[in-house]
């Protein structure tokens, strides 16, 4: 088999993920509101993709390193599935959600002409909530120094100027000052208006004297990426200030236009922006529509049934979280199990007398958040903090770098990632002094200390005070405050944790050929992994050895997947799943069969080559046995999963799971198990 048949594309495979959250958009039994917000969320995706990965995909055309036209091909294959993605898009918009909201007396006007009875109000509101914020710029002028902003919402109104030649004149769509949805109760039915219409019922009004002859929506989309020197000496806040400040400016990938702008209007328009370099795509009268997140008709008829968060452990009123956890290691399942014994855990370590340091990788940081507030009282209070930030996680570095600088000022240490080093650890270490004994207690998760992700991304939170993690989680904790790269795999013999840049990889090549091994001695063998990405063709390779020898390899990947399942001779033992739910899976579980003994590992990594080549990643061992039953029911319920998850084939494609016998949907079986704490009874 040729080598590019061994690895599927990791954009495509994305796509198919997208694909699949569109499926969702689509089920009639997924409740209408939520449908419309899994809308929201494919449009949320692909604008991303658009800026990310489509400059990449660009890039290898022009650059085509085997000369075969294999990324030619993979490009166009993309355009092409964006596009039948899109239309999907609409049919189901129009088609169907549209129709069902007004069954439910909800009018969503969409290209639709406004009736008088509602004229009156929305000029009304124009004139109150939205004139003040338009900035109209006129095309053709000399000099016109206007750079639409990444992703914004513009029109391109064309004008008669009464006998005058004809005027082009672009206008800002102030969706980031003003909601993008209006709403009038009127006659028992709530109708609902995009801000967009409103402006254009209304654009007389901003060119008095003037003849609005045509409106056209537009946006542009430009890459993402940061271009950070790595200078390990200099401010790296300020570095990343800077970039951000030029990220809108970057490179327009996509021009994105409603049909039917004049010809002359649009060939000024690319001239005089700078578009020639960008994919113009004609899209319809609407973008954005990721802002369908803040559809504003709140009905808990028509929304998911309520999930109430369980409260987990249940610590005894007479004493502290972390003298229980002195006793016993603690497995969280967020967002099934309340995220209030986190927030406790920070509070705890920031007034509790005993504590005198604490240490935290931070990655993505909530917007007002509680565990950054907790650290900036420990400092106040004479404890001494540490706090590694990450400021290169993406499309939130400038969030991170407010909060650190709030941490700063209040007496954190605050320890930046070199430039070419991301932390992705998601680690934290209180240590307390009792008598003459020092104590610590740990956390280690597969999904960041953020308590507005912890909501709807399911993830696990290990508590535990084993000192064999423990003393671990110092050494690397101590390793990153010098805010070096590692220079050698044994510069930290690390033996419990697996940390990526050190033994991460080889530990999971090592407990893959263990797998092997067992198998050819006809001894109980299979792997189980659950992650968000799987493209590291190294990793990749070590399953396709297990699968020639026999060994069971059942993958759950949310996202890219670059493996190719099932083919005889090289991946016939291997199946993959994806399931996509009210929850994003977000959770890194890995499990070995050890010949009876199975091994259990959870963590940060996934097998991606930035995980394993580029960043800190941190893996834990799972020791504990009534934690360890736990995770293996946990995943076994997900192995079952015959209504939200799907196969993963050859082709990439999103295969439905039969239904035999009774359903099961996983996230359900998880909430209701947790709910009615069943897991002391599987041990």
């Amino acid at each position: 088999m040729e080598i590019n048949n061994l690895f599927n594309d990791r954009d495509l495979s994305w796509l198919s993920f997208n694909g699949r959250v569109l499926a969702e958009a689509t089920k009639t039994e997924v409740p209408l509101l939520e449908r419309i917000k899994f809308l929201s969320i494919f449009s949320s995706n692909l604008d991303e993709f658009y800026r990310v990965r489509m400059p990449v995909l660009a890039a290898f055309q022009k650059i085509t390193s085997d000369g075969d036209g294999a990324d030619t091909a993979n490009l166009q294959q993309a355009r092409d599935t964006i596009l039948a993605q899109q239309q999907l898009f609409g049919k189901t918009l129009l088609s169907h959600i549209i129709p069902e909201l007004k069954e439910n007396n909800i009018h969503l006007f969409y290209n639709e002409a406004v009736p008088d009875k509602y004229k009156h109000l929305l000029t009304a509101y124009f004139y109150s909530d939205v004139l003040g914020f338009l900035q109209p710029v006129y095309v053709g002028v000399n000099d016109i120094n206007f750079f639409p902003q990444n992703n914004q919402l513009y029109f391109l109104v064309t004008l008669d100027a009464g006998g005058k030649k004809a005027e082009t004149a672009i206008v800002n769509i102030p969706s980031d000052k003003v909601p993008r949805f209006y709403t009038i109760e009127m006659d028992n039915e709530t109708a609902v208006f995009f801000l967009d219409d409103i402006m254009r019922l209304n654009l007389d009004l901003l060119f008095p004297g003037k003849t609005v002859m045509g409106c056209y929506s537009f946006k542009i989309t430009r890459d993402a990426e940061l271009d950070l020197k790595d200078e390990y000496t200099s401010d790296v806040a300020e570095q990343v200030e800077k970039q951000l400040n030029k990220r809108d400016q970057g490179l327009a990938t996509r021009f994105l236009f409603e049909p039917g702008i004049p010809m002359h209007s649009l060939n000024l328009t690319t001239e005089q922006l700078g578009l020639a370099n960008a994919v113009s795509v004609e899209g319809g009268r609407y973008h954005n529509l990721k802002d369908f997140a803040d559809f504003p008709v709140k009905n808990t008829g028509l929304s998911y049934s309520r999930w109430p968060a369980v409260a987990w452990p249940q610590v005894p009123q007479d004493v502290t979280l972390l003298q229980y956890l002195d006793r016993r290691d603690v497995l969280l399942n967020v967002p099934y199990q309340s995220y209030h014994s986190i927030l406790r855990f920070f509070n705890e370590a920031a007034t509790h007398p005993d504590v005198e340091e604490v240490y935290i990788t931070l990655y993505r940081v909530a917007r007002e958040s509680k565990i950054v507030n907790a650290l900036i009282s420990a400092a106040k209070n004479g404890k001494k903090v540490t706090v590694m930030i990450e400021l290169k996680a993406r499309f939130d570095e400038a969030n991170n770098i407010k909060w650190a600088r709030k941490m700063k000022d209040a007496g954190v240490r605050i320890i930046y990632s070199i430039t070419a080093l991301k932390v992705h650890a998601k680690v934290a270490l209180v240590k307390r002094r009792q008598g003459d004994r020092i104590k610590y207690t740990g956390l280690l998760a597969t999904g960041n200390f953020n308590e507005s992700t912890a909501s709807f991304y399911t993830d696990h939170i290990l508590m535990t005070s084993n000192p064999a993690l423990t003393r671990e989680m110092e050494l690397l904790l101590l390793f990153l405050t010098k805010r070096q790269k590692p220079s050698s795999p044994d510069l930290i013999p690390f033996s419990e944790l697996l940390v990526s840049q050190f033994n991460l990889q080889r530990r999971f090549l090592e407990l893959i050929d263990l797998e092997i091994a067992n198998a050819r001695q006809r001894l109980p063998a299979s792997v189980i992994i659950k992650m968000n990405n799987l493209e590291e063709k190294v990793l990749i390779s070590k399953l396709y050895d297990a699968s020639r020898a026999g060994v069971k390899i059942q993958l759950i990947v949310r996202g890219i997947c670059c493996i190719v399942p099932g083919v005889e001779g090289m991946s016939e033992n291997i199946i993959v799943r994806r399931i996509v739910d009210r929850y994003l899976e977000h959770g890194r579980i890995f499990i070995f069969e050890n010949a009876g003994e199975k091994e259990i590992y959870m963590g940060s990594a996934d097998w991606m080559n930035r995980n394993i080549y580029r960043r800190i990643e941190v893996c834990f061992p799972v020791y504990d046995a009534g934690i360890k039953a736990q995770i293996l029911h946990l995943i076994d319920l997900q192995l079952q999963d015959n209504v939200q998850a799907v196969y993963i084939d050859q082709a990439m494609s999103n295969r439905p799971v039969e239904k035999q016998g009774e359903a099961i949907q996983s996230q359900q079986a998880i909430y209701s198990f947790l709910k009615n704490n069943k897991y002391e009874a599987i041990i």
